[in-house]
């Protein structure tokens, strides 16, 4: 009963369990209620999404070197006391039920969802 990282709108696989978007923005020209149906998430929460400036700053990163400090500053937001106490919940229930996890970036290895993933693997969640 893991924690899937995935890409919000994608379908949804086998035992993914309930969708969580953790952007900061809800897709555009959706509407509200479609968002779950559409496979974009069932309960948004843009707690677990960079700073505004720090999305600009990732969508900017064009080398390792940008892409590192975005990383850096991306889990000290994520060390705030509501944040981390949230990722410590995932964490948890990572053990006891099937969570997902997405963003709408293509690709995870250029996307805050691979620093959720680091940071949920370090409190010892089940992640896929």
């Amino acid at each position: 009963m893991p924690i899937h990282i995935v890409q919000l709108g994608s379908p949804r696989t086998a035992n993914e369990g309930l969708r969580l978007g953790t952007v900061r923005r809800p897709p555009r020209g959706v509407p509200k209620a479609e968002f779950a149906s559409r496979d974009f998430y069932d309960v948004w929460q843009p707690l677990l999404s960079p700073s505004p400036e720090l999305v600009a700053e990732a969508k900017a990163a064009e080398d390792a070197k940008a892409w590192g400090a975005f990383k850096r500053k991306f889990k000290a937001e994520m060390n705030h006391p509501a944040p981390s106490q949230m990722l410590d919940l995932l964490a948890a229930l990572s053990h006891q039920t099937s969570l997902a996890l997405g963003c709408y970036c293509e690709e995870e290895a250029h996307c805050h969802r691979s620093v959720l993933r680091e940071l949920l693997e370090v409190r010892g969640a089940k992640v896929i």
